[in-house]
């Protein structure tokens, strides 16, 4: 798997925590927990990147931050 920046945060209004890539617009999931969160995001990283190369659209490449906040 590309090593992207993920980023983490606790969402008081859902109660939840959200993740989010940065470099893959609209790329974002959620999870009871950091690591629900963070499995959820991988799985929607591997389906932005597959929806993107059917549709030919350019896959930028990872910068290979990858930060986690609580």
């Amino acid at each position: 798997m590309d090593k992207y920046e993920i980023i983490i945060f606790w969402s008081e209004e859902d109660q939840l925590f959200i993740a989010e890539v940065p470099e893959l617009p609209g790329c974002m999931a959620h999870g009871d927990s950091h690591n629900t969160a963070l499995i959820n995001i991988e799985e929607a990283i591997a389906l932005w990147i597959a929806t993107a190369k059917e549709f030919n659209d350019p896959v930028p490449k990872p910068k290979g931050r990858r930060l986690l906040f609580a």
